[in-house]
């Protein structure tokens, strides 16, 4: 633990980014994992899920938790499934 006081500063609002980038990431992935569940199960609600799972992939990659490319090819894949 560091002993000046911007470190320890600069320490705590790391970790505060941290927790809410993998936060966010989780939601991410959780809404993927939904949508392509209810493709493949052809749920009612399968256009709705993709389109949440959309939004929450150009959110992260807006945000440099994933790449762009990571992000259009994951947005692909949904599109195709559907």
């Amino acid at each position: 633990m560091p002993n000046i006081k911007s470190a320890i500063k600069r320490v705590k609002t790391t970790q505060a980014a941290e927790s809410k980038n993998i936060s966010q990431k989780n939601d991410m992935r959780t809404a993927v994992k939904n949508a392509k569940k209810a493709i493949e199960t052809n749920a009612d609600n399968k256009q709705e899920l993709v389109s949440k799972a959309i939004k929450r992939i150009d959110k992260a990659a807006q945000k440099n938790l994933i790449h762009s490319n990571k992000a259009d090819r994951m947005k692909s894949k949904l599109m195709s499934a559907k």
